[in-house]
């Protein structure tokens, strides 16, 4: 009998033990209000608007698999000067894309970071825009090893029609495939997200890997 006694002694104990436990991991598994305000600016800084490349964020495996004219013109839409040096635009990359980037600009430059020869520095182009606004809206926060699981919705705001007629007074929210959820006026453009919210399964979604290093995030990859 006190052998048996002993034995729900212990089995209390490990139970017990194993309930704190699961309650530390879960408490150091919670995001805070902080680390999601940190995460939404740093994927509004690398999310592009969509027709500049076809995507506003491009699916890869790594950082330097990533499509080179989303990288550029990531870097583009964050510098604060549009005449700029190669060591400063491969500084600003790195500040992005953390110290894993290891891609270059061509010298020679591109399309849209003009090379000028005789100054020696880049001409930052502006993009030609669409009607349409590219969005996103945080679905999931997991935190994972060295940093966090991100899930985001897409979705667009075409302003076409408003353009167009300056009576109407609407946005049309629409999913990637340019078909129309539902409509929001523009003194109630909040309401885009509850809509986006409501019909969350006729939006397009993915997933993005995010390390977190010294109070910096990086994107590593972008997945289905």
């Amino acid at each position: 009998m006190k052998k048996l006694f002993i034995i729900i002694i212990i089995l209390i104990i490990i139970f017990i033990g194993m309930f704190v436990y699961k309650n530390i991991i879960s408490k150091a598994n919670q995001v805070n209000m902080q680390e999601v305000e940190k995460i939404e600016s740093y994927i509004n800084q690398i999310y592009l608007e969509r027709e500049i490349v076809g995507d506003s964020l491009p699916y890869f495996e790594t950082i330097n698999e990533a499509n080179e004219k989303w990288i550029w013109e990531v870097v583009k839409k964050n510098l604060e000067d549009d005449k700029i040096s190669y060591e400063q635009l491969q500084e600003k990359a790195k500040e992005l894309f953390g110290e894993d980037f290891k891609s270059k600009l061509p010298k020679e430059g591109t399309d849209y970071l003009v090379y000028n020869k005789e100054q020696n520095y880049y001409d930052a182009i502006p993009s030609e825009m669409d009607n349409q606004g590219s969005f996103f809206l945080l679905n999931k926060i997991e935190k994972v090893k060295d940093g966090f699981e991100v899930e985001i919705i897409e979705y667009l705001e075409d302003y076409s029609e408003m353009i167009e007629d300056v009576t109407k007074d609407y946005i049309v929210i629409k999913n990637l495939n340019q078909e129309e959820i539902s409509r929001t006026s523009t003194s109630k453009e909040e309401e885009g997200i509850e809509i986006v919210k409501r019909n969350i399964d006729k939006f397009t979604n993915k997933k993005i890997l995010l390390k977190y290093k010294d109070e910096k995030l990086a994107i590593q990859k972008v997945y289905m």
